[in-house]
């Protein structure tokens, strides 16, 4: 049997295709795009996609995954889509999309968190009604934000849908929402993955009759249309699984479906998360409180900037490669003598910065060098991610082994230093596809006739397995280093902010 997993991002989607049999991916293809331009009156911080660009890229990439299988085409049992999170697609009577997609990083919502915010009766109600505070990134302010700027799109719109909800509806010609992505609308109550009406009336009047059904994640979302299936030449009966989140896909892609497990994924923006049997709400909203996609619950830190920033200093120095980059930052010790990086040139949800900015503090005559400024660039977006990792802590949720994914995994060093940063054992997995596996995985859950949580982590335990020769232990010596440089990190941001200077 084979399933396909597509993995629809903010800059590309890619397909893989699983043989179950033998865990290999036997099939890959992936397609770039690009932004909409955004006009003026999208307001400031705005981030769009045209969603006909996913739907053509998942066309184009489950051809080509198909075209390189011809004589098995008949063995493909069901597709899972991983989507970017939060994203806002709107479609009228007759399906069409309205206005194009407001995604996760768009950050043009900040009023309208507030104004929901304060209409809910502040934070802390805002959290008992859903298990998260009303951030920009969020589905509900984008919601908002149209109803004020553009009315009379809001009146043409007929169904509210996330990414992969919408890639869903055009594979199999039905509308739903599951729990994991769902939870991230800030719509949500989590603790009973049922709407909050209150939100849902503050949001917009008549926003529930507009919301698809909601659907647990072992449920499929149904099969692949007859169209499609002859299209492709594919069996009449490919199931569409559930879906979920990029987060959602990658924690099933990486076996994290079970307590002590975290994933943190070092791409250009960053996040960590783990596995919980039960809602875990942060009473600062810092931490997000997620449903995940297997049935159970997944708090989530996301911080805005990892390798955007790396890339960004290695570029300060030409002709640096991705292994110069290590072996110079390796010169230096850990801590770079003083030098430390407050990483919020894209503004940061983790702490939420949204128009925050990034610091270079301790400069000296000593560590004003290349190299310094490399490692301090590396040690500040990780010490970004363990500032999320301390709420983490604080709550409860246990912690023995972090897997790492995202293009930073692939750096040696960077693997290293964030064991000695967060003080925990990393490793990297055989497979780097994380969601696109994930949601090949949950296909192969959704056709199978065994629906149960177990059945799915004897999926995870077999087709998941770890690079061993990827394995860090935290240094003591280093992590103690850590330890005090966040606490100094904390205390500038700190000071910085409440001064109105960051």
């Amino acid at each position: 049997m084979i399933t396909l997993g597509i993995d629809s991002g903010t800059q590309s989607t890619k397909t893989i295709a699983l043989d179950l049999a033998t865990g290999e991916i036997i099939a890959t293809a992936q397609q770039s795009y690009g932004f909409v331009e955004t006009p003026e009156s999208s307001g400031e911080g705005a981030m769009e996609q045209d969603p006909a660009v996913w739907i053509a890229a998942v066309e184009a990439t489950i051809s080509e995954v198909l075209s390189k299988i011809p004589d098995r085409r008949s063995e493909v049992a069901g597709i899972g889509v991983s989507g970017q999170q939060h994203g806002l697609v709107l479609l009228n009577a007759a399906n069409s999309v309205v206005r194009p997609a407001k995604l996760w990083c768009d950050t043009s919502t900040i009023a309208q968190c507030a104004e929901l915010t304060k209409a809910l009766g502040g934070e802390a109600k805002v959290l008992e009604l859903t298990g998260n505070a009303m951030l920009p990134g969020y589905t509900a302010p984008k919601i908002l934000w149209v109803c004020q700027n553009e009315p009379q799109n809001w009146h043409e719109t007929a169904t509210v849908m996330l990414p992969h909800d919408y890639i869903n509806w055009w594979l199999s010609g039905e509308k739903s929402m599951e729990y994991g992505d769902a939870s991230g609308t800030a719509l949500l109550d989590v603790k009973t993955r049922t709407w909050s009406q209150p939100v849902l009336d503050a949001v917009a009047p008549g926003l529930a009759e507009k919301l698809p059904p909601l659907r647990h994640s072992s449920e499929p979302a149904g099969s692949l249309r007859e169209e499609l299936c002859a299209k492709w030449h594919l069996s009449s009966s490919v199931t569409i699984s559930s879906g979920g989140g990029d987060n959602m896909m990658g924690a099933i892609g990486t076996g994290n479906v079970s307590p002590g497990i975290m994933t943190a994924s070092l791409g250009t923006s960053g996040t960590l998360y783990s596995f919980s049997e039960n809602p875990v709400v942060d009473p600062k909203g810092e931490i997000a409180a997620f449903c995940d996609s297997t049935g159970s619950w997944m708090p989530l830190a996301c911080t805005m900037n990892v390798t955007l920033i790396t890339e960004l200093t290695r570029a300060l120095f030409a002709g640096w490669s991705h292994d110069n980059y290590d072996a110079e930052a390796a010169t230096i010790p850990a801590g770079s003598d003083g030098l430390l990086l407050l990483p919020y040139l894209a503004g940061e949800r983790t702490p939420n910065l949204p128009r925050g900015s990034g610091v270079l503090h301790g400069i000296t005559t000593k560590n004003l060098t290349a190299p310094h400024l490399a490692r301090a660039a590396m040690e500040g977006v990780t010490l970004g991610l363990a500032y999320g990792l301390e709420r983490f802590r604080y709550l409860g949720v246990p912690l023995t082994e972090i897997r790492i994914t995202g293009g930073g995994s692939q750096s040696p060093f960077w693997r290293q230093l964030c064991a000695d940063i967060f003080g925990v054992p990393t490793v990297c997995l055989n497979s780097s596809e994380g969601a696109a596996l994930g949601g090949a995985i949950q296909a192969a859950w959704a056709a199978g006739e065994d629906h149960s949580t177990a059945a799915l982590h004897a999926l995870c335990n077999r087709l998941v397995t770890l690079d061993e020769s990827t394995r860090c232990t935290p240094n003591a010596k280093n992590t103690a280093v850590y330890k005090e440089l966040l606490d100094r990190a904390n205390k500038l941001r700190t000071a910085l902010s409440e001064a109105s200077l960051l």
